[in-house]
């Protein structure tokens, strides 16, 4: 199993921004290094934007380049390393059903430490998906919600009171809570390694509570890199038949082949062919269904 290599020097102050990326990073090296190989590829970006001159910074930078450099070099046979497509699937499934799981223990009123660490470290990984382009505004909404829920939850078991399960009447500060996720609409995903348990109440397959506890949630919002846009807005392409398609659903007809790529990638042929079935109809006839 990949693991970072040497140890970093200290984090410089400027980049205080990307701290809790990388304790994510540490945290999952040994269960998923996928997750903490992107964990470090998005703390390195982010970074060099804020300060890549300064002695301090730059030698920080250097050593952090070495780690990944190593990362990839023992992760050179995972898919979901050398394919982006795949990889962006892997953390995105991931991300999503850690928070699954953190609003489902959240909505039966399970208030602990873990639900917390899982809604702050789903917020963490819903940054490191820039590094694959812009976040729908779905998962703009998730990570928001997360961010306040953690920041929440946190505050209330501080000062020994009980938290108010799910949202708070749709919206508290501003956080709109996002729109209901089945389980079934998650990408596939290679269960991870030393999973614990899942928790005696009910909890939907392959969501999990993470390994560690926090011991502190931080009350300010780590700030996000702009992402580039993906696509010109002047692209027009034409269905199968004629059907005129818009950015949008040529975007989910992607996003639903590099989530049937994920499937085979971890045997799992139904859905891969569901998906599959999805993005050819929507080719062709410009619908889902």
């Amino acid at each position: 199993m990949a693991a970072a290599g040497s140890p970093l020097p200290p984090l410089p102050a400027a980049f205080k921004p990307v701290q809790h990326h990388l304790k994510t990073a540490t945290d999952h090296d040994k269960r998923d290094p996928v997750i903490a190989y992107y964990c470090r590829l998005y703390s390195m970006q982010t970074a060099m934007k804020i300060d890549s001159k300064s002695p301090d910074c730059r030698g920080f930078l250097i050593k952090l380049m070495d780690q990944l450099e190593q990362m990839k070099s023992q992760l050179q046979g995972t898919e979901a390393i050398t394919n982006e497509v795949v990889g962006q699937a892997h953390v995105e499934s991931y991300a999503l059903k850690m928070f699954l799981f953190a609003d489902n223990q959240d909505r039966a009123a399970n208030f602990n430490k873990s639900v917390v660490k899982s809604f702050y470290t789903a917020s963490m990984l819903f940054d490191v998906l820039q590094v694959f382009g812009e976040l729908s505004e779905d998962l703009i909404k998730h990570r928001k919600y997360a961010r306040w829920k953690s920041a929440y939850i946190h505050d209330c078991l501080r000062k020994g009171e009980t938290p108010m399960p799910g949202p708070l009447g749709g919206e508290e500060g501003g956080v709109e809570a996002p729109p209901p996720m089945g389980f079934k609409d998650l990408p596939p995903q290679q269960p991870a390694v030393n999973q614990f348990p899942p928790p005696t109440n009910q909890v939907p397959p392959g969501a999990h509570a993470p390994p560690t506890t926090p011991a502190e949630t931080p009350s300010n919002p780590v700030p996000t890199q702009p992402a580039p846009v993906a696509y010109d807005n002047y692209l027009q392409p034409t269905a199968s038949g004629g059907v005129s398609l818009t950015m949008d659903e040529m975007n989910k007809a992607s996003k639903l082949c590099r989530y049937a790529i994920s499937a085979l990638q971890y045997e799992d042929v139904p859905e891969a062919i569901n998906n599959l079935q999805k993005a050819l109809r929507l080719l062709t006839t410009g619908k889902e269904s």
